[in-house]
C-alpha cells in the first residue's frame, strides 16, 4: 500500500531528534523516509538490523527496495553515532533491533544495554544533524510470556522514554496516520 503523508510546513529542519514510534506495520518507516526526503535531497539511512536469518534477510531487502538512489545506506548494529552523520538528515531504523543487539551482546543485561543506548543517543546529539529515529511500542501489545521477553519490553520502554525526552519532536503512528504528541519549535 502506497500512502503519501501530508507534507510538513518546515522544509529546513532544526538539528536534533525526531522520534517516530508506534506498533508493527503502523507506517513508521515509510513516514520517516518521506519526512527525511522533505528535509534533504540526499538523506542517510542507518539500518540497525543484524542478518539473523532468512526472514530478516527478506525484511532488510524490502526496506532496501523502499529507498531509491537519493539515499546513502549504512549498516550500524550498535554504534549509531560512529558514522559521519554530522549536519546530515538521517533515518535510524529501528530502536528495537538496535537494542536487541546490545541486549544479546550483554547477555541480557538490561542496565548495561540501557546505558549503552543512552550513551549513543547523547553522542549522536553532539553531531548536530537531524536524526529521525524509528521505534516500536512493544509494551502496548501482548504481555511477554517469558522473563527475558518482559526484561526486553522494559528495556525498550525505558529507551523509548529516554529518546522521547531528548527529542524535539515525537510522532506516534496509528494505522498509517501520524499523530504528533510533542513538538518543540
Amino acid at each position: 500500500m502506497q500512502r503519501k503523508f501530508q507534507r510538513m510546513s518546515m522544509t529546513d529542519p532544526k538539528p536534533g531528534i525526531i522520534f517516530i514510534t508506534g506498533g508493527a506495520r503502523s507506517g513508521k518507516s515509510r513516514y520517516a523516509q518521506e519526512l527525511a526526503l522533505q528535509y534533504s535531497a540526499s538523506p542517510v539511512y542507518v539500518a540497525t538490523a543484524r542478518h539473523w536469518d532468512g526472514d530478516f534477510q527478506q525484511r532488510i531487502k524490502r526496506h532496501q527496495d523502499d529507498r531509491d538512489g537519493r539515499w546513502t545506506s549504512l549498516e550500524e548494529e550498535k554504534h549509531i553515532s560512529r558514522p559521519d552523520l554530522a549536519n546530515k538528515v538521517a533515518v535510524i531504523d529501528c530502536v528495537t533491533l538496535w537494542l536487541t543487539n546490545f541486549f544479546v551482546d550483554s547477555r541480557n543485561n538490561v542496565d548495561a544495554s540501557l546505558e549503552a543506548g543512552k550513551h549513543e543517543i547523547e553522542q549522536l546529539l553532539q553531531l548536530g544533524g537531524t536524526y529521525i529515529i524509528v521505534s516500536n511500542e512493544i509494551g502496548m501489545g501482548v504481555h511477554a510470556e517469558t522473563a527475558i521477553g518482559r526484561q526486553f519490553t522494559d528495556l525498550q520502554g525505558w529507551m523509548n522514554q529516554y529518546i522521547a525526552s531528548r527529542a524535539r519532536r515525537v510522532v506516534f503512528m496509528v494505522s498509517g496516520i501520524p499523530m504528533e504528541i510533542k513538538n518543540i519549535l
